[in-house]
């Protein structure tokens, strides 16, 4: 039998989040329900961790997201990426308040950002058809 990493929501240093979201592992679908409120709320930014002391952050303006898998603080991980976009967008705004602005082919749609993120909790990789990139 394999057992799958559990996810809980917690802030960008690893500690529950603090919004009653996090410490608690919770299932990709209900992870993914939690993101949509907090996005629909104006939290752009939610980390979550895994059993395993990964981190999974997706930072978003409500209409592109970049989406980064560390194997744990201080790791450069990997991230979805979006092959041949063109463009940079706006408007991804951090828990402190910072602004931030991604090329497109960094950050992918906010639903396609959904579909990764939920693949990730369920089986601790992003889907075989998602473009990513090691940054390590």
């Amino acid at each position: 039998m394999t057992v799958v990493e559990s996810w809980a929501f917690v802030d960008g240093h690893g500690h529950g989040d603090g919004c009653g979201d996090g410490a608690l592992p919770v299932a990709p679908d209900d992870a993914i329900a939690v993101l949509r409120r907090r996005i629909a709320h104006g939290t752009f930014e939610s980390w979550l961790a895994g059993s395993s002391g990964r981190l999974l952050a997706v930072v978003t303006n409500a209409e592109r997201a970049m989406v980064m898998l560390l194997n744990g603080a201080g790791d450069p991980g990997e991230h979805a990426t979006d092959p041949g976009a063109e463009g940079w967008s706006d408007g991804f705004v951090l828990a402190n308040g910072q602004s931030d602005e991604y090329p497109d082919e960094d950050t992918v749609p906010l639903e396609e950002a959904l579909r990764i993120v939920r693949h990730v909790l369920a089986t601790g990789g992003p889907p075989a058809d998602a473009a990513w990139t090691v940054d390590r």
